[in-house]
């Protein structure tokens, strides 16, 4: 096998709650994750030579070991010895540091492709039990599509293909550093929690309406005060139309729910031409398991 070429879907946060701190420091908590049409491109190539080299569209972003990608790579790689080296290109489309799991979902795609290009035979549920230790959103990005993640985002259960509908995304031009929003986080204080068992019911219902009338973010109570965009944003996207807006992950990405394209259309270029966000895009989900990357 000579090169190929893999889809890092983005994914939001339906619904996140933070059930408590532990004593470990580390927050549990029960998401839906919903993969979104939206993706990186990666392209893995062998080498004779050994060593990783990663090569990426945007001159910022780390090319050693920092990088997700490589980190991916060198654990599949050092415990099955391989002896080939690996390029790795990178094109990024996600936005980064926007709470849409770009930089876990580019990790998640060069695990898959490793397995591949060096035919390690890893099941999936088997690169999941590796990929946890890249970083936790990592196995839900291997697995993709509608899921329930508990603990600290590593515990998965398989949901029923959300309803269908069109997902306005918006980044405003600031990063929010996921340290600082869980830090500020009063986990054991927060007066209101999403209700994830009723936003699960009605995904098995398929009826949307519902889905976006229960999506809720418990870390919008740090990043909305820190950073009022966010909430100015989800205010568009409600009075354009939506059936509920709202923050992805710890930010500052938001999302909108609609059932009505043009709706969401409008309020697209609306955003597209104004001063709230740097970054918007219109797609929907993305739910089919058995295609390929």
């Amino acid at each position: 096998m000579k090169k190929i070429r893999l889809k890092a879907m983005a994914k939001i946060n339906l619904g996140l709650d933070v059930v408590r701190k532990r004593e470990d420091g580390y927050h549990e908590v029960r998401m839906i994750m919903q993969t979104i049409r939206m993706y990186d491109q990666i392209e893995l190539e062998p080498t004779e030579a050994p060593g990783i080299r990663v090569s990426t569209n945007l001159n910022y972003l780390p090319t050693n070991e920092d990088n997700l990608v490589y980190k991916a790579a060198k654990l599949l790689m050092d415990e099955f010895d391989v002896k080939k080296g690996l390029n790795i290109g990178l094109r990024k489309f996600i936005p980064v540091a926007a709470g849409m799991a770009g930089g876990s979902s580019d990790a998640a795609a060069v695990m898959v492709g490793v397995n591949r290009l060096f035919h390690l035979n890893l099941s999936q549920k088997e690169l999941m039990e590796r990929g946890v230790k890249i970083g936790a959103d990592v196995p839900y990005c291997i697995l993709r599509g509608t899921a329930l993640a508990e603990g600290i985002g590593e515990k998965l259960t398989h949901l029923p293909p959300a309803p269908a509908g069109y997902v306005l995304i918006a980044k405003p031009g600031i990063h929010v550093s996921t340290k600082f929003v869980y830090t500020n986080l009063k986990a054991n204080e927060l007066e209101s929690h999403p209700d994830i068992d009723g936003q699960i019911q009605a995904i098995r219902s398929g009826d949307l309406k519902k889905v976006a009338e229960l999506c809720g973010n418990v870390l919008e109570t740090v990043t909305i005060p820190a950073y009022p965009v966010i909430e100015e944003i989800k205010d568009v996207m409600k009075k354009g139309g939506a059936l509920n807006a709202c923050m992805s992950g710890s930010g500052p990405t938001v999302f909108g729910l609609f059932d009505d394209r043009e709706k969401a259309k409008a309020v697209y270029e609306n955003l597209y031409g104004g001063e709230l966000a740097k970054q918007v895009y219109l797609t929907t989900f993305f739910n089919n398991r058995k295609s390929g990357r």
